[in-house]
Parts: C-alpha cells; sequence; structure tokens
C-alpha cells in the first residue's frame, strides 16, 4: 500500500509537471523525488507519469489518480483537524442531562451559550430525573447533568448554576384561596397536591418539612413526580400545589398562579454536576460556558 508522502510527491510533480520545479515545491533533491513517484506507480500497478527528457505528462490512469490523490490528502489534513479540534474540545460529542424543570428555567439560555462555544459539539440531550443522572454520571451514559441536590457521592463535583422560589397554583375556577397575603397556614385542611416522595424526593422532603414547621397540614390528595404533571392534576381541580416559579412557563390550563409568602430557605436550587475523572475534553469548555452564564446572571441579577 502507498503512503501519503508518495501522494504528496505525485501530486507536486502532476501539478507543476516538471520533476525540478516539484522537488523544490517538496523541499527535496530530485532522485528521491523521482524514487518516492516510482514506489506509488510500483504500489498502484499503474503507470502515472509519462517522462522522456524534455516534458512530463501524466496518462489518462494518472489525469484519474490525480483527482482521487487530491481527495485523499484533503481528506487526511481534516481527520488531522478534527483530531486537534477533538484534543481542545472544540469538536466531538457531549450528553446532558436535565430534568424537566431545567428544561424551561435553563436549557434554551445554556444551549444557546453552547452554541456560540462550542458550535462543533454535538449535544446529546437526556431528560430524566435527578436521582437518575446522578446513577449515569457516574456510569458515565452522561458528561453533565442538570440536576436537584443533594449530590453525595465524592466523585461528582457540583456548582450552583440556578436558584428559584416557589409560587401557588390553584384551579382557575376555585375561589378557595382568594386572599391577600397567603402563607403555609392557609393552606392547613385544603386539598393539596404533593410532590412523590420517590420520584421527586428532594421537592417533596424540603416542602414536608416547612409544613411540619409551620404546623400547617394539608390534605394530600395526591401525589406527582414533575411539577408538569402536579399542574395538570391542579388543572382538573384536585387542589392547590406549590410549584417552582418557573413552571409558569409550562403550557398549564385550568391553573392560576398566586404569590405565596414562604421563609427564605423555601427555594429550589438546580447544580450542573459531573463526574471528576471524565476525560471527555469537550467538558471543560462546556463548564466554562456554564461558569460564564453564571456571572451573566449574578450581573444582571437573576
Amino acid at each position: 500500500m502507498f503512503e501519503l508522502y508518495q501522494l504528496r510527491c505525485f501530486v507536486a510533480v502532476a501539478e507543476e509537471l516538471h520533476f525540478g520545479r516539484a522537488a523544490v515545491r517538496m523541499n527535496l533533491t530530485q532522485p528521491p523525488l523521482s524514487r518516492q513517484v516510482q514506489m506509488l506507480e510500483a504500489a498502484t500497478g499503474v503507470q502515472l507519469l509519462r517522462r522522456d527528457k524534455r516534458s512530463v505528462s501524466l496518462t489518462p490512469a494518472g489525469r484519474v489518480f490525480l483527482t482521487d490523490a487530491r481527495l485523499l490528502l484533503s481528506s487526511a489534513r481534516a481527520a488531522i483537524n478534527r483530531a486537534r479540534m477533538a484534543e481542545r474540545g472544540e469538536e466531538g460529542s457531549l450528553s446532558l442531562g436535565f430534568t424537566a424543570l431545567a428544561s424551561v428555567s435553563l436549557m434554551p439560555r445554556l444551549l444557546a451559550a453552547a452554541q456560540a462555544d462550542q458550535p462543533g459539539v454535538a449535544l446529546i440531550l437526556r431528560e430524566m430525573l435527578s436521582t437518575d443522572q446522578e446513577q449515569r454520571l457516574l456510569s458515565g451514559q452522561l458528561d453533565l447533568g442538570l440536576l436537584r441536590p443533594p449530590v453525595c457521592h465524592r466523585e461528582l463535583v457540583s456548582i450552583l448554576v440556578h436558584r428559584e422560589t416557589f409560587m401557588l397554583a390553584v384551579p382557575a375556577e376555585s375561589t378557595l384561596w382568594d386572599r391577600p397575603g397567603l402563607n403555609l397556614s392557609d393552606l392547613s385542611r385544603k386539598p393539596f397536591v404533593m410532590y412523590s416522595p420517590d420520584e421527586a424526593r428532594s421537592f417533596f422532603d424540603l416542602l414536608n418539612g416547612l409544613f411540619q414547621r409551620s404546623g400547617s397540614v394539608p390534605d394530600v390528595v395526591q401525589h406527582a413526580g414533575t411539577p408538569y404533571s402536579i399542574l395538570a392534576l391542579v388543572g382538573i381541580g384536585l387542589g392547590a400545589a406549590l410549584v417552582p416559579v418557573s413552571a409558569r412557563l409550562f403550557p398549564a390550563r385550568n391553573v392560576r398562579f398566586l404569590p405565596i409568602s414562604l421563609p427564605t430557605h423555601a427555594r429550589i436550587d438546580f447544580l450542573a454536576t459531573w463526574r471528576s475523572l471524565n476525560d471527555n475534553p469537550a467538558l471543560p469548555h462546556f463548564v466554562a460556558t456554564v461558569e460564564r452564564m453564571i456571572k451573566a446572571d449574578q450581573l444582571h441579577g437573576q
């Protein structure tokens, strides 16, 4: 099989149609250049050039081979460039996990920033629960997750990327919660849709702790795993629910959103989390994009 260097020598001669000029171009003397072309012809079993004392010309086979030789050399250069870009994290792919809530509160801005910063990196997007993301980060199935705390495994690194508070979602036609200055005591003994202790453990623990400390005991009529499913249940009139502020961006029918006074620690945090030993070259650049977005949000008071 021939070598790329032999192709380069052949292309130089084919384009110059002069061994002397081609040798200068290849930074060689004529004898080694001629040997490289001869070795190429021996490897292909085809005469590519006609030579005499006065001129050099391409054979019909040589004209066809020149086209393919140029393509091969171009592909080789492209392969090297892409490998170098991949090493720098400028090309490749990155698997990103996110929750349903993160898809409306974080993902649009983050994807726009990533597209601007790393246009050559393909993002593989996977919506899943926070607990599932943590397991897939550890197994290497995800490169980075946008998830809810806690993150307990010591192999995982996290930064706080977003924080928001709760509001009260109520059935649109109900007047049961129509009063100024709503607080947790106004939810006591009233129908309430609660987060699932299995599928949304962090939300469940947070709200359950709020109710216990306030002495308010809502009438929990149904559990659900995501803010989207909870809004659907509120919309059919089952009861009220505490949902993140960004849940207003979900398409929700027959639901009204009301402000409610809550303790300052009643907030929803989102973490960008990744495995410390992840060797994907695109990951550090993506984390840098996340950090720039955080700084921009802080600058604008978001």
